[in-house]
């Protein structure tokens, strides 16, 4: 409501009012008009002021200022200064957006924060593994390298192996960071997904074998794929996935490859009929180094970074990946990629 229908409300009540109560004791309806007039135009200016440069004035100030930081300098320069003409249902109804914003902001910085925690404790322990154990190998060759030569080969193979563990780590940490800063950036190209595809099952045939899985593609696509992405990267998103598929697949298992033809984009699902995933673990799937079963993925190996590089790949490309499972049935991840003619 604006303030001059505010007090005008207000100075007509008291006109009235006063107005009733002199008729009440002269029996006059000129003297009612009189009275009504009168204390009617006192009032209003009365209120009328009093409203205005001891409320309203710090009303407009409050709601400019929840205003303006709402719409930040830049946007606030290009539009200009705004003044509400009911600046009293306006400050409430920013101060309640203003104020749902802010709990969201919270919320979303308790959730950042606790993922901080969580990362930092995750990057700690799997880089304190690996060294401890190098250390623990280094200071046992100390003591057999002159008596037993044999031993000392298989502790030194062993420290070679956790140095790899250490690598892999700081690489995939390395290509998160610069896919997150722009680093490494997108080198477009047109290309055949299938042609793709069909070169990372045969060089993960060997791994496949080792548990009987089999790879293939649902149909048999002889027309042309054409996509248009990173090439490598896409290699690199493809090899992650099936390798996962490997890693937590069952004896005489399979991964399939489907693709679907949408609008603009291909819809690609990678399909396993491996253990599965409870629901509870998919929204966070894509975490770095989070890990469902900690025991069973320190067995099958891996730096627990895989899926968010992938997450962070097609992210690059403007795209987008999703998750479904059922435990005891299997996996799909599905994602999208830009389809060229």
């Amino acid at each position: 409501m604006k303030l001059s229908v505010l007090v005008l409300f207000t100075a007509a009540a008291v006109g009235l009012s006063i107005g009733i109560v002199n008729f009440y004791f002269q029996h006059s309806w000129y003297y009612l008009a009189i009275s009504f007039g009168v204390s009617f135009l006192s009032s209003f200016l009365v209120f009328y002021y009093l409203l205005e440069k001891y409320i309203y004035t710090k009303i407009k100030l409050i709601y400019k200022l929840i205003h303006n930081l709402k719409l930040g300098k830049d946007l606030k320069d290009a539009l200009g200064e705004y003044v509400s003409s009911d600046p009293i249902n306006d400050v409430e109804h920013e101060v309640k957006e203003w104020a749902g914003a802010k709990k969201k902001e919270i919320d979303l910085l308790k959730k950042q924060e606790q993922f901080r925690r969580e990362f930092l404790s995750n990057v700690s322990h799997e880089f304190k593994t690996p060294l401890f154990a190098i250390q623990g190998y280094i200071e046992t060759l100390q003591d057999c390298l002159i008596d037993d030569p044999e031993m000392a080969t298989k502790f030194l193979k062993k420290a070679e192996n956790n140095v790899e563990r250490l690598s892999y780590l700081i690489n995939d940490l390395d290509a998160i960071a610069k896919l997150e800063t722009g680093e490494s950036p997108i080198n477009y190209q047109k290309f055949d997904f299938v042609q793709l595809a069909k070169d990372v099952m045969e060089n993960l045939e060997d791994k496949a074998k080792r548990k009987n899985i089999n790879l293939f593609f649902k149909d048999k696509y002889t027309a042309v794929t054409m996509v248009n992405a990173d090439r490598e990267k896409i290699r690199q998103v493809l090899i992650n996935l099936m390798v996962n598929s490997i890693k937590y697949g069952i004896e005489n298992g399979e991964t399939a490859i489907k693709i679907f033809e949408l609008h603009d984009q291909f819809l690609i699902e990678v399909t396993d009929n491996g253990i599965g995933i409870e629901e509870k673990h998919l929204s966070r799937l894509f975490e770095r180094f989070y890990r469902i079963d900690t025991h069973r993925a320190r067995e099958v190996g891996g730096t627990g970074l895989g899926l968010a590089i992938v997450k962070h790949i097609l992210e690059a490309h403007e795209q987008t990946i999703s998750v479904r499972s059922t435990p005891g049935i299997g996996t799909t991840f599905a994602f999208t990629l830009q389809k060229v003619s």
